[in-house]
């Protein structure tokens, strides 16, 4: 008999091709299910609640596995946390607790929420290269703020939209597109209950058009009409986009630190 095992994972999506097994490259569900077949001995597949790009970054994405081992969950999480840091992968499982029979970490995620980082300053990045967008100079909130209104709600985002991206519509209710000042860092707050591929950067990419006085608002909202690719201004880099949680309909949002015994959101 089998079981399922929730899991809550952060990433350093540098090394990486993105969540998804590439036959090209180094994947984050590649390192994971490496490291729970050496643990169980089982052959593992493990479902995400998003599947991220090459260098793309997660501080609370959602996982599942189904195992027929009978360790804790656990005990999971810290084989699986030993066997990543020896092989040198940067990806940490947070919290694993047992889940229902019919969970799914995909297909009954209800809400998706991703942050773009960005930093201004005209210095070259050095500890943080990779993990945020650099821009010279600095950015007007308030004008990006406006611009990210025009967004907001249910849209055709082909202009949004990578060529390559599978999704069957372009169209997508986003629920908020946000933009503050958060020490120093500018970072956009994306939710929505699922995204198209490139869209997030592709917002932030028009954003920070705005931000830097080169775009209007009148010009993001003309691009969203224009519902052509060709439209799209700049579409930013994934240095800077993390995936920072998943959300579900009639499920805890909640795991508990085994080492604390506190409960922590995601």
């Amino acid at each position: 008999m089998t079981r399922r095992i929730r899991l809550l994972l952060e990433w350093d999506g540098r090394p990486f091709m993105g969540w998804q097994r590439q036959p090209h490259g180094p994947s984050v569900q590649e390192a994971l299910e490496t490291a729970i077949t050496d643990i169980t001995g089982e052959t593992a597949v493990v479902h995400a609640a998003g599947r991220t790009d090459a260098g793309v970054h997660a501080s609370g994405m959602t996982a599942h596995v189904e195992l027929a081992s009978a360790l804790s969950a656990f005990r999971l999480m810290e084989g699986i946390n030993a066997r990543l840091k020896l092989a040198g992968h940067p990806v940490a499982v947070l919290a694993a607790e047992d889940a229902a029979p019919d969970f799914h970490a995909r297909f009954a995620c209800t809400g998706r929420s991703y942050e773009y980082r960005i930093l201004c300053r005209r210095a070259p990045l050095t500890w943080n290269a990779g993990l945020v967008w650099r821009r010279p100079n600095p950015l007007d909130i308030p004008a990006m703020n406006a611009a990210a209104a025009r967004l907001t709600g249910r849209h055709d985002f082909t202009t949004f939209r990578h060529v390559h991206c599978q999704a069957q519509s372009p169209v997508k209710t986003l629920d908020t597109l946000q933009v503050r000042d958060r020490d120093g860092l500018v970072v956009v707050s994306a939710e929505a209950r699922s995204f198209l591929h490139h869209q997030v950067r592709s917002m932030v990419g028009a954003l920070v058009l705005v931000g830097e006085g080169r775009w209007t608002a009148d010009d993001v909202g003309n691009a969203l009409a224009a519902r052509n690719r060709q439209a799209l201004g700049l579409n930013a880099p994934p240095d800077g986009l993390w995936f920072t949680a998943a959300r579900y309909t009639d499920v805890s949002e909640t795991f508990t630190d085994f080492s604390t015994g506190e409960v922590t959101s995601f």
